[in-house]
């Protein structure tokens, strides 16, 4: 019975009430988007494992280091395994088509990457043949590529057409698994750099290590980096989540910007839901003081007031909430080449869910305080 009454005062003034709703929606999936892109910026830090470390030169990532240090690494206590590769930097046809691409060591890097599902001919395929290719399920569809067909990357870091048959598509095992890289044989990649560019060879760019515990990681790090301190090439170990969050930083004036905006969306739902109730109570004056004159308590009326500003934000809420899936494919599609995952979590719906129940009843909160606090006879003087 009262859920009847509730959608009878929520739509009493149908076009304002609609005209709010459709405010509340609209700013409900604007917040939701926020937060689905402050947590795309996150999810290669989500998706990183405690069992991994990545060592690079300590001076920076575009500095090499010798192929000779792998041997090394191995050595050191808690360490399983070891791989490497190279940022490449190509691209594909036109350079804004953008993707990232690495020379990696295939065979131990796959066994590093186990969330990387690949069938085990394709797997084969790929570990045989030097000029081919494993490229992420997004990508593949992004171009058209299929299994078997011949790939051409610009290089940009390292120039010239290079020519790759695409062995191996992989998918994620879960969603936070990024589907838009490209990888290719580190072994093609030194051979040409001998020809062409001799300096170059037999350096790698980053190291992948695979060690046998996750809370030994400072320690292994510590002695991984003691090993060529005062070196020509002294390196920084740090975990994949670590190494990750490096590169989150470098935009974390944008992430807090985004932030403030999803903040002021919250301010701006309550302002729009506070002034719709405040006129709907205004208009009602007389009525409240009726029912007060019959008998009915102040927490009636309360209940009513807040239960009507509750009714309008979750109709509003539910259809933002709704629209939010369909906006974040289309906005996925649009510059997935920036946010290669983007996936709308049960954290974001939360957010969501508890922002309406907060605006509901903040706005409704003041309305029903007037509204319980107006003596009979002041109500009652505006009938007529």
């Amino acid at each position: 019975m009262m859920i009847k009454i509730l959608i009878r005062n929520a739509f009493r003034h149908k076009l304002r009430s609609v005209l709010t709703i459709a405010g509340i929606a609209i700013a409900v999936l604007a917040y939701g988007l926020l937060h689905t892109v402050i947590d795309a910026w996150y999810a290669g830090v989500a998706a990183s494992s405690a069992n991994r470390l990545v060592t690079r030169n300590s001076i920076s990532l575009v500095f090499r280091l010798p192929l000779s240090y792998r041997e090394k690494i191995r050595s050191a206590d808690g360490v399983k395994i070891v791989s490497y590769g190279n940022w490449f930097g190509g691209y594909y046809k036109d350079e804004k088509d953008f993707f990232a691409n690495f020379a990696v060591e295939p065979v131990s890097y796959l066994k590093l990457y186990p969330e990387y599902k690949i069938s085990e001919n394709e797997t084969t395929s790929f570990l045989k043949n030097r000029k081919g290719c494993l490229v992420g399920k997004k990508l593949a569809d992004r171009f058209g590529w299929a299994v078997g067909d011949s790939i051409t990357l610009v290089g940009t870091i390292y120039p010239g057409k290079w020519e790759f048959v695409l062995s191996a598509v992989y998918e994620g095992k879960h969603k936070n698994v990024d589907e838009t890289m490209f990888f290719f044989h580190w072994d093609y990649f030194n051979e040409t750099m001998k020809k062409v560019r001799p300096f170059s060879a037999d350096n790698v760019g980053f190291y992948i290590i695979g060690i046998d515990r996750p809370e030994n990681a400072a320690g292994i790090a510590e002695a991984i980096d003691a090993m060529f301190k005062n070196s020509l090439a002294e390196t920084l170990t740090e975990t994949e989540k670590a190494f990750q969050l490096g590169f989150v930083a470098m935009s974390e004036a944008i992430l807090k910007a985004v932030q403030l905006v999803s903040f002021v969306i919250i301010v701006i739902i309550l302002i729009v839901v506070a002034n719709t109730m405040v006129m709907s109570v205004r208009e009602r004056t007389a009525e409240y003081a009726i029912f007060k004159t019959i008998g009915f308590s102040g927490g009636y009326i309360a209940t009513l007031i807040i239960g009507e500003s509750m009714m309008i934000t979750l109709i509003g809420g539910i259809l933002g909430i709704s629209a939010t899936y369909p906006a974040a494919i289309a906005f996925s599609n649009a510059v997935g080449t920036y946010f290669p995952v983007f996936n709308i979590t049960g954290k974001t719906i939360f957010m969501d869910a508890v922002v309406i129940i907060i605006v509901g009843l903040s706005a409704g909160i003041l309305p029903a305080w007037r509204a319980m606090s107006v003596r009979i006879s002041e109500g009652l003087r505006k009938i007529g």
